[in-house]
């Protein structure tokens, strides 16, 4: 019945070609005409397209005569013109598919076609191959087609300076890799000013060998990194200054929201120790820091608690299970900070700047299309991540290449012996052979043997891609006998030498099972390219990888009972099913690897995209005040809120660390005193507050002067997320390597995971928000703390090394030789309190 439903419904394959075999017939048909045309009027088809879209038309309209045009210009700059099949896997390219090709299909070409048609709304188009070498050579000989046409093409390759990538960007195609694009996309979202950025908005991407990016190193997320440079010694020191503080006196503790915060009398005692004039200096933002986390360590974090110390230094708590979390370690130096409390060797981490996923750097594009020689067997994973459906184009010729059974030996020396006498064989007659291997291991093995039997060859092991391509071009010369591992040389072609046709053409040889059906069918596919001659055939072994780990025994019980020696080699399909059978298995397992992989990037994407997005508003934006407010409303929102509890009576209100809150962190302190809260509804202390806010950063837009606080509000912002950011990435991967032992206590890791970095992200937005506000509201702001040369990230600055650049311009704070109380009179004799006066004076300077 199954078998009677197939050949009664179309294959899906079969329905899309024939959809897109009606649009090649129009192109086709046009051909005559745009034939006729002269290389200006060719040209000028450019120019015309684009009135026509800015007319209302679409790219499917203009699909049929943009391609016809292509297809010209590339005979009357290339020689080459497109074949039918050609502008069927074109066609199939535009939809967001992939075109699935044979090996010297001409896949290059074919990619000149979407490209083009895609470049004319002028949003850019990006052309990604897998090397450097690649990259220059389509940049070269492709890009004479786009040039002729009217287009600008841009290059995109590691060591470019930062404008000359904006110029590649800005062109209507730009070659690169895709660790380069993806790196570039990274770098752009840690840039301080919107004239650094590189790229444009992520448009159309069309990817050659798409199942070698998006599958083979889709496991593998771009990571930039660097030293994490806060520097040690300034943690032994805020651990040193903190043990001299006293609770009340020097600071104040919230229970509710876990906060320390220092008194005046404590702000004194840290600048004195640290010798700094102005704890909350920009200057000294870091040093603020370690002081706030050593104050957590010691206040806040206690041990048997929330974490223990043994011969694996601190170790967190789990706070509802009460287990141990090997391997996690606190963010935003709090784990630093204990270390340093509890008189251990205080870590030096390397520090994750930003990461993405290949996976997910791709879904960013509007359209995202792919060409292959290999990508059915993966078709699922492709529909189900990328959304894209596989399109098998037919072959130019008829394909004749002969595949050879697969042949069985007990033992790989058995094997090897059997393969350097094909070797041998098949080089005495002059037939050219390619031997891939699995590993540069094997391959330099091979070479040692063939040099025995006095062989000449040439080993390729993919450590020099131009010279890569070079040795495979020539792998098809009479004689030549060349090694290398499966995946060298992918997307160069093996063109036939002369007279190697009648010796049968390419004999390719696999040394091994790979663990995917793909490579396998990638290295077949090195022979037999547009109908010519070739032949395949592979070797194994029951000691190969993947013999011995799906059915090796099983087989090798058999031969063993037929009697056969090492040397005795078995031809059989059913041998071959069982090895298909393991491969599907193998690649059943890495699918589910990597969508598990993806699953919890997925968590980190959505925070990356939102953070990402608001970064880029910042970035481009000039109203940083309206930001800026909008973060002390939220803040004085959830503040209030947990100190004025609804079941609470609100003469009960703890309302003194409200007030201690906005003091410190919003207003100059004096500001607010405690009765003005008394009586008030919860809502009424909200609008209070934040009207009191307001009327601060008026009052300090006056002072500063509007446009130099909006430029340091701009750079407190960007500043803070990126260190919060850093620290939060670093944080999120510590849970994602704990949090498969939560499948123990019969939880789903991934549930956990998305609800655990929900919770994180909503403190780290907390966190920004607050500290934001805190250095915004709170900081001295001098000349060169807004200039552009002057500021950097904490991550490039050299922390635990501050000067104070702008000291000649800072008012000096008010030094006493007795200690005043917050409430008593100011000895300055204003009538005042201290708090409300000089003190006041010394905080804000």
């Amino acid at each position: 019945m199954l078998n009677l439903l197939k050949k009664m419904l179309p294959d899906a394959n079969q329905r899309e070609l024939k959809r897109c075999y009606k649009i090649a017939d129009q192109i086709d048909a046009l051909e005559p005409t745009i034939s006729a045309l002269s290389d200006t009027q060719l040209r000028q088809k450019t120019d015309e397209f684009r009135q026509r879209l800015d007319e209302g038309e679409d790219l499917d309209d203009l699909l049929p005569e943009a391609y016809a045009v292509v297809r010209e210009a590339a005979k009357r700059v290339l020689g080459m013109r497109h074949y039918y099949v050609q502008l069927v896997g074109g066609i199939a390219l535009h939809n967001g598919d992939i075109a699935e090709m044979k090996t010297g299909e001409g896949k290059t070409l074919v990619s000149t076609l979407p490209a083009y048609l895609n470049a004319l709304p002028g949003e850019g188009v990006h052309l990604v191959t897998v090397n450097d070498y690649l990259v220059r050579r389509d940049r070269e000989w492709m890009g004479q087609i786009f040039e002729f046409l009217g287009l600008t093409v841009g290059l995109n390759v590691p060591g470019m300076k930062p404008e000359e990538k904006r110029q590649a960007y800005q062109a209507d195609i730009t070659f690169g890799t895709n660790n380069e694009f993806g790196f570039d996309y990274l770098r752009d979202n840690m840039v301080l000013y919107k004239e650094q950025i590189t790229q444009r908005p992520l448009n159309f991407a069309l990817i050659d060998e798409v199942d070698s990016i998006l599958i083979d190193e889709a496991r593998t997320p771009l990571i930039i990194s660097g030293q994490a440079n806060k520097a040690t010694d300034l943690y032994y020191a805020a651990d040193k200054m903190v043990r001299r503080l006293k609770p009340e006196e020097d600071y104040t503790v919230d229970i509710k929201t876990k906060n320390v915060t220092l008194t005046e009398q404590g702000v004194d005692k840290a600048e004195a120790f640290m010798g700094i004039d102005n704890l909350y200096d920009a200057n000294n933002i870091h040093i603020n820091h370690h002081i706030q986390q050593a104050l957590k360590a010691h206040v806040i974090m206690k041990r048997d608690q929330d974490y223990v110390v043994n011969e694996s230094g601190v170790v967190i708590v789990d706070d509802f299970t009460g287990r141990l979390m090997e391997g996690r370690r606190y963010s935003d130096g709090l784990h630093q900070a204990i270390e340093a409390k509890e008189g251990l060797k205080v870590q030096r981490e390397s520090m994750t700047l930003a990461t993405v996923t290949l996976q997910n750097y791709f879904r960013l594009y509007n359209t995202l299309a792919g060409m292959t020689g290999t990508a059915k067997t993966e078709e699922e994973e492709f529909r189900k991540i990328y959304n894209m459906n596989v399109v098998q184009i037919p072959t130019h010729q008829t394909m004749v290449r002969n595949d050879l059974t697969d042949v069985l030996y007990k033992t790989e020396a058995g094997k090897l012996r059997a393969v350097v006498d094909e070797i041998v064989k098949r080089h005495a007659t002059g037939q050219p052979v390619l031997v891939g291997t699995v590993s540069i291991e094997k391959s330099e093995l091979l070479s040692k043997m063939l040099k025995k039997k006095g062989v000449p060859h040439q080993v390729l092991n993919a450590k020099n891609h131009a010279k890569e391509a070079e040795i495979i071009a020539q792998a098809g010369q009479r004689g030549a006998v060349t090694i290398a591992t499966n995946m060298a040389g992918r997307g160069t072609d093996i063109v036939l030498g002369e007279g190697v046709d009648e010796l049968g053409g390419l004999h390719v040889m696999g040394t091994e099972r790979h663990e995917s059906r793909r490579i396998d069918n990638q290295l077949r596919g090195r022979s037999g390219r547009q109908g010519d001659p070739g032949s395949t055939q592979f070797f194994l072994s029951f000691e190969d990888e993947l013999m011995r780990r799906f059915g090796g025994e099983r087989i090798e019980g058999w031969m063993s009972n037929l009697g056969m020696d090492e040397d005795t080699p078995v031809e059989g399909r059913m041998f071959s099913k069982v090895v298909e059978n393991s491969q599907k298995k193998v690649e059943g397992m890495n699918f589910d690897a990597r969508r598990w992989v993806l699953q919890y990037d997925d968590v980190l994407n959505q925070q990356r995209e939102i953070i990402y997005k608001q970064r880029r508003e910042v970035l481009t934006g000039d109203n940083f005040k309206e930001i800026v407010l909008e973060m002390g409303r939220e803040l004085i929102q959830r503040v209030v809120e947990v100190h004025t509890q609804d079941e609470d009576i609100p003469e009960e209100w703890d309302l003194d660390p409200v007030v201690d809150f906005a003091n410190t962190s919003l207003l100059p302190d004096g500001k607010l005193e405690l009765d003005e809260l008394q009586g008030l509804e919860q809502e009424e202390i909200v609008q209070l507050l934040v009207d009191k806010l307001e009327q601060a950063y008026d009052e300090r837009e006056e002072e500063i002067g509007s446009e130099r606080l909006q430029e340091f509000s701009k750079v407190v912002i960007l500043r803070t997320v990126d260190r919060k950011w850093m620290d939060h990435i670093d944080a999120m991967d510590q849970l994602r390597q704990g949090i498969h032992l939560r499948a123990y206590g019969q939880t789903d890791p991934v549930r956990e995971y998305q609800f655990e970095g929900y919770e994180m992200f909503q403190q780290l937005i907390q966190e920004i928000q607050e500290e934001v506000v805190r250095y915004v509201m709170k900081s001295t702001v001098g000349d060169d703390e807004i200039k552009r040369e002057e500021v950097a990230t904490e991550q490039t600055a050299s922390s635990g090394e501050s000067t104070n650049r702008s000291e000649e311009k800072k008012k000096q704070p008010l030094r006493n030789v007795d200690k005043v109380g917050r409430n008593d009179p100011c000895p300055c004799g204003s009538g005042k309190k201290y708090k409300q006066c000089c003190a006041r004076s010394a905080q804000t300077g």
